[in-house]
Order: C-alpha cells, then sequence, then structure tokens
C-alpha cells in the first residue's frame, strides 16, 4: 500500500526490524498477552505482533489507514478508529492486563505518557518510543538539565529502562531528531507514600513552572504558599531557596505533604 506521511498526525513509519526486534524483545510477549498498540502506521510493528499474542488492540487516527489494516482480516485484532487522547480507555479496552507497544507519534507522546500514569492500573509493561528529547526528561535524575515534571511522575510509579537509541534513518520519511525506546514496568505500589496524588502533581508542576526561580518563588506564585510556609520548609529541611530540579522523589513528596496541610 502507498501512503503518503501526513505530518499533521506526526507520522513518521517505523522500518528498521533491528528495531523492531528490540522492541519485541523488551515487551517479552506471550500466547496469552492482551496488546495496545497507538498510532499502528503501516503496521511493521503490528505485523510482528499479531502471531504472538492472543488480543491486539489498535488506536489510529487515520482514516486512509484503517482499511489496510482491517484488510489483515486478523480476528483478534480490534480496530478503534479515532483519537487515542480521546477515547475512555478502561472502558474502551476491558479488562486487562495489558501490554502498550507503540512507537508514538512525537506530538501526542507526552499526552499519552499522562494516559499511561492515569491508567496505570491496565498494564503490566509499556514498551514506547519517545523523541530522544522527550525520553532523557523521562529517565532523569535530580540536578541535571533534563529533570522535571516527567521524570517525577514515571519515577513514582514506574520503573524505566533504555531499550534502544533509534537513528532517524529508521523511519520513513526520516525525523529531524534521535528517538529513544523505553520500557515502563509498573510498581505494586507507589515509590514513595503520597496521601493525596492530584495535590501532589500540582505541588510538582509549580516547582518547574519557573526553572530558574526558588521554590519559595515558585510556589507563592501558584498559589501554594501560606503564611510561614517558608519557615516550616526550613524547619523540615527543605530550602525554600532552592530550586525543584534539586528535589527528588522523596523531597517533593515530604514537600507535598508539607503544602497540604498548612495548619498542622
Amino acid at each position: 500500500m502507498e501512503h503518503r506521511p501526513k505530518k499533521r498526525f506526526g507520522q513518521n513509519f517505523l522500518r528498521d526490524h533491528s528495531v523492531i526486534d528490540r522492541i519485541l524483545a523488551a515487551a517479552e510477549l506471550g500466547p496469552t498477552d492482551q496488546v495496545l498498540e497507538i498510532g499502528p502506521g503501516m503496521g511493521a510493528l503490528t505485523d510482528r505482533m499479531l502471531p504472538l499474542v492472543e488480543r491486539l488492540q489498535v488506536m489510529e487516527l487515520d482514516r486512509d489507514l484503517i482499511a489496510a489494516l482491517e484488510g489483515r482480516q486478523a480476528a483478534h485484532l480490534i480496530i478503534h478508529e479515532g483519537d487515542a487522547l480521546r477515547f475512555d480507555w478502561p472502558e474502551l479496552l476491558g479488562p486487562g492486563p495489558f501490554k502498550l507497544v507503540a512507537n508514538l507519534p512525537y506530538n501526542i507522546s507526552s499526552q499519552i505518557l499522562f494516559k499511561l500514569l492515569d491508567h496505570r492500573q491496565l498494564f503490566s509493561r509499556a514498551v514506547l518510543m519517545f523523541q530522544k528529547e522527550v525520553g532523557d526528561r523521562i529517565a532523569a535524575s535530580p540536578g541535571t538539565r533534563d529533570y522535571g515534571i516527567l521524570s517525577v511522575f514515571c519515577k513514582l510509579w514506574f520503573d524505566v529502562r533504555r531499550v534502544v537509541t533509534v537513528p532517524p534513518g529508521a523511519f520513513h520519511p526520516p525525523p529531524k531528531v534521535t528517538s529513544v525506546v523505553l520500557a515502563f514496568d509498573p510498581l505494586a505500589e507507589a515509590r514513595v507514600l503520597v496521601a493525596d496524588e492530584p495535590f501532589f502533581r500540582r505541588v510538582v508542576k509549580a516547582a518547574f513552572a519557573q526553572r530558574r526561580k526558588t521554590l519559595r518563588n515558585t510556589l507563592t506564585a501558584s498559589g501554594l504558599g501560606f503564611p510561614g510556609f517558608e519557615a516550616r520548609l526550613a524547619e523540615a529541611g527543605i530550602d525554600p531557596g532552592r530550586r525543584g530540579e534539586t528535589l527528588d522523589l522523596t523531597e517533593f513528596a515530604h514537600l507535598a505533604e508539607l503544602l497540604r496541610q498548612p495548619s498542622v
């Protein structure tokens, strides 16, 4: 099938079989596995997974590619036409667990990662392709330039490891950037205790909203400060003069708890 890649859908079709081999090895697919693939495109990864799994569900937005997917005539291939970000994943997919395996379109990769975080209970593993810059942020450590919101949120719920770095030539058309495949293994429970995850996320986002500013300034600007909060943080061992990028996961959890209960 001839298909002109569409920029508006962020289409860069994976064609390097050695990269696909590495993705499949990381996913460790078996005959009883249920798999979700987002953005199957021309089906290079889809075709390799179909013989290996019990059921493969795909989400594809491009109507021009749906017919080719339907032409595979595999009873265990379930095609969902539409935007993966708009679907209600638990309702659409049914009971899991699933493995999420995908060459994600660059333009929605971070948003898909947030969907994975929100619905982590559905998945036993995820193996995903990102632009290397995004992958570096996900896997970054405190105190580094790449450390940020994605680093903190993912570390709370997943073990993350690099699978393979992917050059532009592995795709058609070649993107202007290098890519990376990451594997996410969910933890049985959060890495640190977080009593109120929505509030925790709000605190982390506030801390990184203005990277060059101190916690004192970012928390005040975001409305999370309260009279005497600087002294309270200092007493708890968190200098309000630090920047968010210097806090590790445990410190962020502690910070959120201090801000969540201003009267304690």
